[in-house]
């Protein structure tokens, strides 16, 4: 079921007045210059980007680090506008900022990761916005919570904020991984499943944590029917304040999004050929699920023998073997081993619970 919010009805493109079928936003991670946000910004504003972002305020993981010029950034955006006629965004983090943005015309707001965390934050935040016809963006959680982050866009809908917006920036991941934040594709999916009305955006700068993966997570989001991009790019990236590592030139910014393939989410053509598998499709997620649901018939009956035999429900030796044996079957059938294992880690998990269930049944 579909997640309902008071979105607003006329399409995203006339929030931003943008022609395009995609919506690019663009800027340096943090404002450092007058001289460098004009620059950077008149590098974009040939280059398809309808949004110009800086950071003004910057929330650091540790004291004594840059963390942002602060209120004299937002001149500096309001000169980029007058300039270059590009809208603008930066993040806010607290009611402060909210007002001091309100008052120099910055066009889009966005609430960062490490905000979205924070319910308090968050609600505070949005009764600062109450009444206000603004657009508002959101960034998922730094933890993979998809309920924070819908519980932070109800927030904003709750106080009249209808010009709402996801920003998909991955999660934190304590390990190394190849990305800074995994993007966990599956979280946002399900975020446009339910919020279907919802502008989704990518952003691979802060996926990546490096130029070299940017043009395959940018189109990667494409393939999935993202309708936008956030991407940090500025004028001397290597002279950057702030995650130098991740931003790209506005020269670099344009040859990605020209090399973007930007595909249709139906196409008249194929409606039929799309409707005849589709239908397959169903067919087969119903078989599916009657299987599954006579495989717990069965696990139910495992249980009741093993009540009656007084023996444990875990059996790790039975199950090793299962999860062996349908690994291999599945590589035979082209699919992922990680993709297996997690299928049959919940089967079981629900085989067990069921079990459970009768083992500890009293007795009539």
């Amino acid at each position: 079921m579909a997640t309902k919010l008071n979105i607003c009805s006329e399409p995203w493109q006339k929030w931003f007045d943008n022609s395009g079928e995609k919506l690019f936003i663009a800027g340096p991670c943090s404002a450092e210059s007058e001289e460098q946000m004009l620059s950077t910004a008149n590098g974009l504003k040939n280059a398809n980007v309808s949004i110009f972002r800086a950071g003004i305020w910057k929330p650091r993981t540790r004291p004594n680090t840059f963390e942002g010029v602060g209120f004299k950034g937002l001149q500096w955006l309001k000169r980029v506008k007058e300039e270059t006629g590009l809208r603008t965004a930066t993040e806010v983090a607290n009611v402060k900022h909210v007002y001091e943005c309100l008052k120099a015309g910055v066009d889009v707001l966005w609430i960062g990761a490490r905000t979205t965390v924070n319910p308090f934050a968050v609600q505070e935040i949005a009764e600062a916005l109450r009444g206000v016809d603004t657009v508002v963006l959101v960034k998922n959680p730094i933890n993979p919570d998809i309920e924070l982050w819908i519980g932070a866009l109800e927030r904003f809908s709750a106080v009249g904020i209808t010009k709402l917006g996801a920003i998909h920036r991955g999660f934190s991941f304590y390990e190394k991984a190849k990305f800074r934040n995994p993007p966990q594709w599956e979280i946002p999916i399900e975020l446009k499943r339910r919020l279907p009305h919802m502008p989704l955006i990518s952003d691979p700068s802060h996926i990546c944590g490096n130029r070299e993966g940017l043009a395959d997570i940018a189109q990667k989001a494409m393939d999935l029917n993202f309708d936008g991009l956030i991407i940090e790019s500025h004028v001397d990236p290597d002279k950057a304040w702030s995650d130098a590592s991740q931003q790209i030139t506005p020269k670099v910014l344009l040859e990605l999004l020209d090399k973007l393939i930007l595909r249709h989410e139906t196409d008249s053509h194929l409606i039929n050929p799309f409707d005849e598998i589709r239908a397959q499709i169903d067919r087969d997620d119903e078989a599916l699920v009657n299987l599954l649901g006579h495989r717990m018939k069965l696990a139910e009956q495992i249980g009741e023998q093993k009540k009656v035999s007084n023996i444990t429900i875990l059996q790790s030796s039975r199950w090793n073997e299962i999860l062996e044996k349908r690994i291999e079957q599945g590589n035979q059938n082209n699919l992922g081993k990680e993709f297996i294992t997690k299928i049959f880690e919940e089967i079981h998990k629900e085989s067990i619970e069921k079990q459970m269930r009768i083992m500890n049944e009293a007795a009539v």
